[in-house]
C-alpha cells in the first residue's frame, strides 16, 4: 500500500458497516422489483430466490469475515482482501471489474431513485400542465448534487446522511407492514403455496432480484476508514446479511397476501397501495436508493484508490493521481471524480434492468473469488492462515460453485464476457507489471497439501507386484551434471509420461555452510536447466565426503510418487575409470536395495539425431531384454524421439544358432519376450570374432545402444573392462535387472 493510504482515516466503528450494507440490501430492488418477483413466481418461488441468493451471499459473507480476521485489512475492502490472498495480478483484474460494478451501481441506484417520482407525475401534470416523460430530469440533477457533496464533504457526510435515510427506510417498512388492503382481508392462506405460471423464466426473475442481496459487502469498502476492521467487517457484514434475509421473507409474505399476482407484476410501486400511509413508499424508495448510491459512492473510489496505490495501472501518473487522497482523512477525491464520470455515463442510459445485469455479473465474480480464496486457504493449511473467525470449507466451495453456476444461468453471454474481461486484464497486468507470481503463492499451498495426501495414500495403498504393472521409478546420481547432460536427458525421457525420476547432483565434501551454499546454487542452476528443457524430473543435491556415502544416501531416498524407487542410473564418460570404478565397488549396496541398475556410458556423439535405438541381447540376457525393451519404448514415447525406431540384435555362437533361433521364436510367440520376431536380427558369432566387434560394427550409427550385463560380472577383477571397448559407437546404456519384467 502507498503511504497515502496508510495515513489518517475516519476511524468508523461497526455500525457504519452494518448501515452501509443493510441500506444497500434493502434498496431499490426491494421497492421496485420485489412485487414483480412475487407476482411472477409466487410466494414459494420468491422464497426459493431468497434462499438461493442468500446461499451465495451468506457463504461469501462467511468467507469474507474469515479472510478479514486473518490479516490487517487496509483501504480497498474486497480488492485488498483478494489481492493480498490471490496476488496483486489477479487481485487487480478482479478489483478493476469490481470497481466498475461499484461505480455503475451508483448509476443504478440513481436511476431507481428517479422512479420514486412516478407518484408525483400525475400531480405535476394536473397542477402545472407539464408532462414529465423522462426520468432523467430527476436522475441527472440528483447525481450532480450527490457528486458535489461527495467531492466536497466526503465519507463523513455520507455516514451522517446514512443515519437519516436508514431511519426513513425503517419507518417506511414499519408502515408497509402495518398496512392492509381489501385483498388481504379476504386472502386465503392456502394460496401462498400455489404454483404460478409465467412466461418469464425463474432465472430471469432471479437475475432482476439478485442485486437486492449484493449489498452485503458494501460496508467492506470502508475498510480503510474503520477503527478495527477485523471486528467491524465480520459483525457488520454477517448481521446485515441475516437481518436482510429475514426482512425479505416477511416482505414476500406481505406482498403475496396483500395484492393479486396481476397487480404485483404490473404496478412497480404496489407497496405504496399496501402501506398504512402510501406516500411513505416513494419517500422510502428515495431514501433507500440515495443511501445505496451513497454507499456505492463511498466504496467505489476507495477501491480505485487502493488499486492505484498498488501501482497496477501502466502509467505512473494515473497510479499517483487515483491513489492521492486529501490531507485530512485521506479522502479519494480524484477517484471520486472519475467514478462520477462513469456513473453519469450510465445514468444517461436510463435502463435499470440492463444496468442491473451488468452489476450482477461482476458482483458474482467477486463473490465467487472470495469463496474460492477461503476454500483454498482451508485446503492449503497455511500455518500463517489463522483467522479468528472461521467459516467451513464446504460453505466456501458451495458459494464458489453457485456463483459460477448462477452467472451462466442468468446470462451466458454476459458471464463469458465478464470472465474474458478479467482474463485479459490479468494477462495484461502480469505482462506490464513487475510481479509475475500471480496466484502462485496460494496454489503452491494447495498443491503441497494435495501432493502430501496423495503420497500418504499411495504409500498406504496395496502395491501391485505383478510384473506387468511395473513402471520405472529411477534415481540418478551424478557428479558431473554441468559437464554433460546425457544422464539428465535420459531421466527426462523416462519421466515424461510413464516413469518417475529423481536426479541427484553429488557435491563431494563435508557438510558445512560453504558446501551447503554451493549445493543450493547447483540446485537452482539444475532447476533452471530442467525448466528450459521442460523436464518432469525431481531435482535434489547430496553432500557427502565419499562416493560410498553418497550412493548409500541416494538409494535410501523416498520415492516421489508414493511408490518405492526401483532403479538406479549412473553416468560416466567413456575413458574415465574413476567414477566407473566407484560404481562397480558399490554394486553390493544396490543389490541390498534390490534396485535394477543402468549405467550410461557417454560419448562425444551424444544422442545424435534421436532416430535409432539398438538393443543387443544374448541367451544370458533374456531377463535383461524385457527391461531394455521396456525402457526403449518409454524413451520413444518422448517427443524428442517421435521419429525413432527400435532394432534388436540377438547374437549366438554359430553352433547354437538354430537351437537359439527356435527358442527365441518361442519366447516372442508366447509373449515372454515382448517384441515381434520381425524386429529381431539374429547374428552368428564366428570363431575369432568378438561380440564387441559386432556391436561396434552394426551400431556405429545408433543414437542409443542398450547392452545387458549380469551382477556376477561386477565381482570380477576385470569388471571395469566390461564397459570398455565400444569406441566407435555413441552413448551406451548398460542394463542389469534384478526382477522379471513383462510388457502386455
Amino acid at each position: 500500500m502507498s503511504d497515502t493510504l496508510a495515513s489518517t482515516k475516519s476511524n468508523f466503528g461497526t455500525l457504519p458497516v452494518f448501515l452501509t450494507a443493510i441500506s444497500t440490501i434493502l434498496g431499490a430492488v426491494m421497492f421496485l422489483r420485489f412485487g414483480f418477483a412475487v407476482g411472477s413466481v409466487g410466494f414459494t418461488g420468491t422464497l426459493l430466490i431468497i434462499l438461493i441468493g442468500h446461499m451465495v451471499t451468506f457463504s461469501t459473507a462467511m468467507a469474507l469475515a474469515e479472510i478479514a480476521t486473518n490479516q490487517k485489512v487496509e483501504g480497498g475492502g474486497e480488492y485488498f482482501i483478494i489481492s493480498r490472498s490471490f496476488g496483486v495480478n489477479i487481485g487487480a483484474a478482479i478489483g478493476i471489474t469490481l470497481y466498475l460494478s461499484q461505480a455503475i451501481s451508483v448509476a443504478f441506484y440513481i436511476i431507481a431513485f428517479a422512479e420514486a417520482f412516478e407518484a408525483i407525475k400525475p400531480w405535476v401534470a394536473s397542477e402545472f400542465g407539464y408532462e414529465l416523460y423522462d426520468n432523467r430530469l430527476f436522475s441527472i440533477p440528483a447525481l450532480l448534487i450527490l457528486i458535489w457533496l461527495m467531492v466536497t464533504k466526503g465519507a463523513n457526510l455520507g455516514m451522517k446522511a446514512l443515519y437519516v435515510v436508514v431511519t426513513i427506510l425503517a419507518i417506511s417498512l414499519v408502515l408497509f407492514f402495518m398496512g392492509s388492503t381489501s385483498y388481504s382481508e379476504t386472502f386465503d392462506s392456502t394460496l401462498l403455496f400455489k404454483n404460478i405460471t409465467t412466461d418469464k423464466g425463474f432465472f430471469y426473475v432471479f437475475a432482476i432480484i439478485f442485486p437486492a442481496f449484493t449489498g452485503m459487502t458494501a460496508g467492506v469498502g470502508l475498510s480503510g476508514d474503520l477503527r478495527d476492521p477485523k471486528r467491524s467487517i465480520p459483525i457488520g457484514t454477517l448481521s446485515a446479511t441475516i437481518v436482510g434475509m429475514i426482512i425479505y421473507v416477511f416482505i414476500a409474505y406481505k406482498l403475496a397476501s396483500s395484492a393479486s399476482p396481476a397487480d404485483l407484476v404490473n404496478n412497480q410501486l404496489i407497496m405504496g397501495q399496501i402501506a398504512l400511509w402510501g406516500p411513505i413508499i416513494p419517500i422510502g424508495l428515495a431514501a433507500a436508493t440515495i443511501s445505496s448510491a451513497l454507499g456505492s459512492f463511498m466504496v467505489a473510489p476507495r477501491t480505485l484508490q487502493a488499486i492505484g496505490g498498488d501501482k497496477v495501472f501502466p502509467n505512473r501518473f494515473i497510479n499517483f493521481w487515483v491513489a492521492k487522497g486529501t490531507k485530512v482523512n485521506n479522502e479519494p477525491r480524484n477517484a471520486t471524480i472519475l467514478t462520477s464520470v462513469i456513473a453519469l455515463i450510465f445514468v444517461l442510459m436510463g435502463d435499470v434492468n440492463a444496468v442491473a445485469e451488468i452489476i450482477s455479473m461482476f458482483f458474482m465474480v467477486t463473490y465467487g473469488s472470495l469463496c474460492l480464496i477461503s476454500f483454498m486457504q482451508h485446503f492449503a493449511a497455511d500455518p500463517s492462515y489463522r483467522p479468528s473467525f472461521k467459516s467451513k470449507w464446504y460453505l466456501s466451495l458451495f458459494g464458489a460453485i453457485m456463483c459460477i453456476y448462477l452467472m451462466f444461468k442468468i446470462n451466458t453471454v454476459y458471464a463469458m464476457a465478464a470472465i474474458l474481461v478479467m482474463v485479459l486484464l490479468y494477462f495484461y497486468i502480469t505482462y506490464r507489471g513487475d510481479n509475475k507470481k500471480g496466484m502462485a503463492k496460494i496454489f503452491q499451498g494447495v498443491m503441497y497439501q494435495f501432493s502430501r495426501k496423495m503420497q500418504v495414500f499411495l504409500q498406504k495403498s496395496e502395491k501391485e507386484t505383478a510384473e506387468e504393472y511395473w513402471r520405472p521409478a529411477v534415481i540418478c546420481l551424478s557428479k558431473e551434471s554441468f559437464d554433460r547432460y546425457s544422464a539428465l536427458e535420459i531421466m527426462k525421457w523416462i519421466s515424461y509420461r510413464y516413469g518417475f525420476g529423481t536426479y541427484i547432483h553429488f557435491v563431494q565434501g563435508y557438510l558445512s555452510n560453504e558446501t551447503k551454499v554451493n549445493a543450493e546454487k547447483k540446485l537452482k542452476k539444475l532447476i533452471k536447466i530442467a525448466s528450459a528443457s521442460k523436464s518432469n524430473v525431481f531435482l535434489e543435491t547430496i553432500i557427502s565426503p565419499s562416493n560410498t556415502g553418497a550412493i548409500a544416501q541416494a538409494i535410501q531416498q523416498p520415492g516421489i510418487s508414493g511408490q518405492p524407487n526401483n532403479t538406479m542410473l549412473f553416468e560416466f564418460k567413456k575413458g574415465d575409470r574413476e567414477w566407473l570404478g566407484a560404481i562397480i565397488e558399490n554394486y553390493s549396496l544396490l543389490k541390498v536395495a534390490e534396485y535394477d541398475l543402468c549405467i550410461l556410458a557417454s560419448s562425444d556423439k551424444g544422442f545424435g539425431y534421436k532416430k535409432y535405438i539398438h538393443i543387443w541381447i544374448r541367451r544370458e540376457d533374456y531377463e535383461n531384454a524385457s527391461l531394455m525393451i521396456l525402457l526403449s519404448y518409454i524413451i520413444l514415447g518422448h517427443p524428442d524421439w517421435k521419429n525413432g525406431e527400435i532394432k534388436i540384435f540377438a547374437t549366438f555362437h554359430e553352433k547354437d544358432l538354430k537351437r537359439e533361433q527356435e527358442y527365441l521364436t518361442e519366447l516372442t510367440t508366447s509373449g515372454r519376450l515382448p517384441i515381434s520376431a520381425n524386429n529381431i536380427s539374429v547374428l552368428p558369432i564366428e570363431e575369432g570374432i568378438k561380440r564387441k566387434d559386432l556391436i561396434n560394427e552394426y551400431s556405429a550409427d545408433a543414437d542409443l545402444t542398450l547392452i545387458g550385463f549380469h551382477g556376477s560380472m561386477m565381482k570380477s577383477e576385470k569388471a571395469i573392462e566390461l564397459f570398455e571397448g565400444y569406441d566407435t559407437i555413441g552413448n551406451i546404456l548398460f542394463v542389469n535387472t534384478l526382477t522379471s519384467k513383462f510388457i502386455k
